[in-house]
């Protein structure tokens, strides 16, 4: 079998799972037979034995390239406690620039995620919430909102406001865009902008049902286009189990992040929210949200992985984690402390931060993994 080689000119690289020979661009463009049957067989498991084989590949694909440590966030937004680490209330808040509004209304959320963030609607006062933010010892800002009818969040008018956040206080800031174009992009990339996040939707149906968007999968890609053209740090989201609980899209949505080359990638979860039209719909499985994990694990193998904030708790989250750091990812937010405990018995190195888990690709970079 012919060896692993990195031709970089040539865009294009080889890896070696065990017996399996894959071509990967970017990320993995899933052309190779081998790699189809992988992926199919993932999908086809209906537990954690079936999935076994794939885990294992997923882990020495993550060890393989990143070592034994394993980052662990818990962000100011949400109060979090374990006997390893406790969260600041000060350190990376979210903010919106639309307050409580969003024009969607999606059944998932119905606008109730943007009443944990802090209200900013102008930019006189998205520069004068910063400056209290930092006097209270924030490190960063998550700024955010709700979307407009074409499914972007209208960051237009605060990008100059937000590249004086960046230029007189010099702290981090990441951007949740929605659906974005390439002026928008090239002004985020300008204002220098630390990252944008951005929901990837591989469903048609979905984006009609649970959005409420009259767009087709063709925007988001056009969007993670306009953002890799930009040259801007971006980490795209994937939502497992969005189409009421359901697996649909997120092969696709996977397949097409894997045309471009994101800073990280992160997973996570439709949860039930009370007051949403979705509140009594059970949430996918964690098994489900394992086989997403390990199929971009092996898509993506030189991409930081995560586990993001948005999944259900309980006993389902410490179901998901464990499973999460079986699947080979490198970070986990607000993770179950038994799911801890699991990554200090196999002997993972174990770092905590109080920033957003998307900085990962940063951190990884100045910690040297």
């Amino acid at each position: 079998m012919q060896s692993p080689v990195n031709r970089q000119s040539a865009h294009f690289r080889y890896i070696k799972l065990e017996n399996s020979l894959i071509f990967v661009t970017r990320g993995l463009t899933l052309n190779d037979k081998d790699v189809k049957n992988h992926i199919r067989k993932i999908f086809e498991t209906n537990s954690e034995e079936e999935l076994e084989e794939y885990l294992e590949k997923a882990q020495n694909v993550r060890r393989k390239k990143f070592g034994k440590k394993i980052h662990f966030y818990a962000p100011s937004f949400m109060y979090y406690k374990t006997g390893y680490y406790q969260s600041s209330r000060a350190d990376f808040p979210t903010i919106s620039v639309t307050g409580a509004s969003c024009a969607l209304k999606c059944k998932h959320c119905n606008g109730k995620v943007l009443n944990t963030m802090y209200s900013a609607n102008t930019p006189e006062k998205l520069f004068d919430l910063c400056m209290q933010l930092k006097r209270k010892g924030a490190l960063g800002y998550l700024i955010s909102g709700g979307c407009l009818p074409d499914g972007s969040v209208p960051l237009g008018k605060f990008i100059d406001v937000i590249a004086k956040v960046k230029r007189e206080l010099g702290l981090t800031v990441i951007v949740h865009t929605g659906i974005i174009d390439f002026d928008i992009a090239e002004k985020l990339r300008n204002a220098e902008v630390d990252a944008a996040l951005i929901d990837i939707i591989g469903s048609e149906e979905t984006i009609r049902e649970i959005y409420r968007l009259n767009v087709t999968v063709k925007a988001y890609e056009d969007s993670l286009k306009a953002l890799h053209q930009v040259r801007i740090a971006f980490v795209p989201h994937v939502i497992v189990g969005l189409h009421y609980g359901k697996l649909r899209g997120e092969l696709h949505a996977l397949r097409m992040i894997s045309k471009y080359k994101p800073s990280a990638l992160v997973i996570i979860a439709f949860m039930p929210i009370r007051g949403t039209e979705m509140e009594k719909i059970a949430p996918p499985e964690p098994i489900d949200i394992a086989k997403v994990i390990t199929a971009a694990r092996l898509m993506f193998p030189q991409t930081p992985l995560v586990l993001g904030c948005m999944r259900p708790k309980g006993k389902h989250r410490i179901e998901t984690d464990i499973l999460a750091l079986k699947a080979g990812v490198n970070a986990i937010a607000f993770p179950a402390e038994e799911a801890i405990e699991f990554a200090r018995k196999r002997g993972d190195v174990i770092t905590f931060s109080s920033l957003c888990c998307s900085q990962i690709f940063t951190e990884m970079k100045t910690r040297n993994l």
